[in-house]
């Protein structure tokens, strides 16, 4: 009778052991395998939250197909204490593996909310989006002005939030001056800015930054990039240019950036103007006009008088011979390697065709034609443009 019954017993537990396995294996494939979520969502971790209440609301949410063997999962990796506060983007079939490294990787939210404080020439504009798990694309709540209105509710009720992502945008051709000014009334920063930086220091970028970050830190990021790039780009400089030193390359590129936003033009611009400097002639050129009036601090708002032409600045390029002391504005990286390579021709002048682009010439007739085009479009708009013409 003891034999059979050990016999049974023997029986049984190898039929457990076998019914265990088999759970096991289907466990982890559960696990490892894709998940049920059809859509994409975006899913919130709170500060002090369980593994049992995430597990719960990703089941609930339709991310999971069983809570419980997700957390039999977060024990079995050693990852059930680590948990990180924030907004996570799940995509459509993710796996249980999958959303366990999001919710506990740490770094940066992957969906939700970021602020974007962007620095252009015109104005500065405080954009607040939201991640749109569908399409994986962020989408505007609201934007404003700092400088002419008020936060709006939108923006004043989700930026105390811990999880939102800051990041700070600089545009190409802003002045140094312009830059100190936004960063001034960006409430979400700190610090104090002890004076303008150089003009031309400054890297146009984007810059992610946390809430309470130091402004004059910010600046330093900013000048440091600055410095790399064009000592990259000065290292590989192409032989024969009409300057002797990277500032003198720096201001170059700094005209370049404010005569055209056409990257396929920035080249042939630098050309123009390196092809004056060798022959003796000036420059030539409005945006120094417009500098030596405005010394950066905002944009003039209107077109340039005669008056401006002709009066004397140490930036003034119509009364002036070869380059401007300093950069008229901070350039971007592609004007830099555009006036440290610039296109191999024998242009000599520009002026703009309508299209937002230029029309280029060799010879001051084929120029004056060009002149005469523009003039007529511009008085078929019936507006006053600023035209950046070369005499």
């Amino acid at each position: 009778m003891w034999r059979s019954i050990a016999s049974n017993a023997l029986t049984l537990f190898i039929v457990l052991l076998v019914m265990a396995a088999g759970l096991l294996a289907w466990g982890r494939e559960e696990f490892a395998g894709s998940g049920p979520l059809e859509q994409a969502i975006c899913f919130r971790v709170e500060r002090g939250d369980s593994l049992s209440g995430v597990s719960r609301a990703l089941e609930e949410q339709g991310a999971i197909s069983d809570a419980r063997i997700f957390r039999i999962g977060a024990e079995y990796s050693g990852k059930a204490d680590d948990l990180k506060f924030g907004s996570y983007l799940v995509l459509p079939g993710a796996s249980m593996a999958q959303v366990l490294d999001s919710v506990t990787a740490g770094g940066q939210s992957t969906c939700g909310r970021e602020v974007n404080f962007r620095i252009s020439v015109a104005s500065s504009e405080v954009v607040l989006r939201q991640l749109d798990p569908a399409t994986n694309r962020y989408v505007e709540v609201v934007a404003f002005d700092p400088a002419v209105e008020a936060a709006p509710e939108e923006y004043l009720a989700v930026a105390e939030a811990d999880d939102i992502r800051w990041r700070v945008t600089l545009a190409e051709g802003v002045t140094s001056w312009q830059v100190v000014d936004a960063l001034r009334r960006a409430e979400f920063m700190t610090g104090e800015i002890a004076e303008v930086p150089p003009e031309g220091t400054l890297a146009p970028d984007s810059y992610e930054v946390a809430r309470g970050a130091d402004r004059a830190e910010l600046l330093a990021l900013m000048a440091e990039r600055q410095a790399a790039t064009l000592a990259e780009l000065w290292a590989n400089r192409v032989e024969g240019l009409p300057y002797d030193t990277p500032e003198e390359a720096l201001i170059m590129a700094s005209i370049i950036e404010k005569e055209t936003s056409v990257p396929e033009e920035r080249r042939r611009v630098s050309a123009v103007f390196v092809n004056r400097l060798e022959q003796g002639m000036r420059l030539q050129t409005d945006p120094t006009v417009i500098y030596g009036v405005t010394r950066g601090e905002g944009v003039l708002g209107r077109g340039l008088r005669q008056s401006e032409l002709r009066r004397e600045t140490p930036w003034n390029t119509y009364v002036i011979d070869g380059l401007p002391p300093t950069p008229i504005a901070n350039p971007g990286r592609l004007s830099i390697e555009a006036a440290l390579d610039p296109e191999d021709s024998d242009y000599l002048y520009f002026v703009a065709d309508g299209t937002g682009g230029h029309a280029f010439a060799r010879t001051l007739a084929e120029h004056n034609e060009n002149v005469a085009r523009w003039r007529a479009i511009e008085r078929e708009r019936g507006a006053q443009e600023e035209s950046g013409v070369q005499d």
